[in-house]
């Protein structure tokens, strides 16, 4: 039992009778509210709660307000984070860069079935990649630039988390399972301090079918959120996949963004409706603070 924080996130639509029903949830596992605090009226309010945990919070005020974000965190831990470190293919920004690779090979449906299966945490992500960069083997390397111009779009809010957070003073890092072709450049449109992602291997101006060594996976994730040098309760990590769910689970925030069931459930919360802004909503900013593209 403790003291927490619970952020209730609807942009535009959120009403006193989501507050009352929240209450009473609460009220229902025989804890106890505190009195409401709007961070902008409509979209995004605190409570402070005593006298219950957090995975029991989460679960009924979530299964209380279906069409509302909620985050459960502790109420000592700092609440503006000094570091977000983030995965980029379906977080950052809207898709699965191999999979988009992959259609210009013909091979879209083949790739993004393995894709799918290692998100979901059924296929050894490394094993995974590899399987689907050898499919690649000889495609033209020019295709990767206008893949990226063609099909990568960032993710509603993306830029305006991470140029807030940075403003503040934040460390910025976005971290990826996917390639460095797409990540660098997805880094300076988001505004990220610095990126990590794997390398497609080049022969002859062809792919060469081959990832280098290492690889960036989910243990690679964690280990740079650990060595990033910020307390573990002052860390905001981001993902949607199975390979998030170390990192996840080692951030002292960490948030499943319209994520597969299994990093949901490892996450401390889970975005299933709003966009990346509600990160900033967990963290106390009202809109008239949000950074400006």
């Amino acid at each position: 039992m403790g003291l927490f924080i619970v952020t209730l996130v609807a942009e535009g639509h959120l009403s006193q009778g989501d507050a009352a029903l929240a209450s009473d949830a609460i009220r229902g596992l025989g804890a106890e509210p505190g009195p409401l605090a709007w961070i902008d009226a409509g979209d995004a309010l605190d409570i402070a709660v005593s006298g219950s945990d957090a995975p029991a919070l989460r679960a009924a005020l979530e299964a209380a307000l279906p069409m509302v974000d909620v985050i459960v965190q502790p109420a000592a831990a700092p609440r503006r984070k000094r570091l977000i470190i983030a995965d980029m293919d379906s977080t950052m920004i809207q898709c699965e860069c191999i999979d988009e690779l992959a259609d210009y090979a013909g091979l879209k449906a083949e790739v993004a079935a393995v894709t799918e299966a290692a998100m979901r945490g059924e296929l050894d992500f490394e094993a995974a990649l590899d399987a689907r960069v050898a499919l690649l083997r000889g495609m033209d390397a020019t295709v990767i630039d206008r893949c990226r111009e063609e099909r990568v779009r960032l993710m509603p809010g993306a830029a305006t988390l991470v140029r807030t957070m940075a403003g503040d003073g934040a460390r910025t890092i976005l971290i990826s399972g996917g390639f460095t072709a797409f990540a660098r450049p997805v880094a300076a449109a988001i505004g990220f301090g610095e990126v990590h992602a794997n390398v497609l291997e080049i022969a002859d101006g062809r792919l060469a079918g081959t990832v280098a060594r290492p690889i960036v996976d989910a243990a690679a994730k964690r280990a740079t959120l650990l060595g990033a040098g910020v307390p573990l309760d002052a860390c905001l990590g981001v993902g949607d996949g199975a390979n998030d769910i170390p990192m996840l689970e080692a951030a002292g925030l960490g948030i499943a963004y319209h994520a597969k069931p299994k990093a949901s459930a490892a996450a401390d919360a889970a975005v299933r409706h709003g966009d990346l802004t509600v990160l900033l909503r967990a963290q106390g900013w009202r809109r008239g603070e949000w950074a400006t593209d």
